[in-house]
């Protein structure tokens, strides 16, 4: 599965992390940022990730990171292609991905520790879409 992956400055050390972890099971493209000190805006992380996922059709998964998550989150759901959702704990990132059809994840990386946030990855990644009743809804979406 590839994968990409986007973070402003307050997520960067988080994306570092989830990379690490997960780079022998899926292959990351990496948005950036490159450095945890250099001022990065959401916004733009947000519509790299929206760029990568649009142009080639071979990325249909991402993951935004920023401080709180709520901004990166509110950038990526700008693009009518993208379905972000911010997710705390394993609960909401199952629901999302099998009620909602999530294609990204978002984290406050200053709002959960790193052990929770590998273990909402993880859900993502293994969580599929239950389709049926909730196809319907996610249509209205579009």
């Amino acid at each position: 599965m590839h994968i990409a992956i986007s973070a402003d400055h307050a997520g960067y050390d988080l994306k570092n992390v989830i990379i690490s972890a997960y780079q022998n099971q899926h292959e990351f493209l990496d948005l950036g940022t490159d450095s945890a000190t250099e001022r990065y805006d959401y916004p733009d992380q947000a519509d790299k990730l929206a760029d990568a996922m649009r142009d080639d059709g071979l990325i249909s998964f991402g993951i935004l990171l920023c401080g709180s998550g709520i901004g990166i989150a509110i950038a990526g759901n700008r693009h009518r292609h993208l379905r972000v959702a911010l997710c705390h704990d394993t609960t909401a990132v199952r629901l999302a991905r099998a009620h909602n059809n999530a294609n990204v994840l978002a984290l406050g990386a200053r709002l959960i520790d790193e052990n929770v946030a590998l273990d909402c990855v993880a859900a993502f990644f293994d969580q599929q879409f239950e389709g049926g009743r909730h196809l319907a809804r996610v249509k209205k979406l579009y």
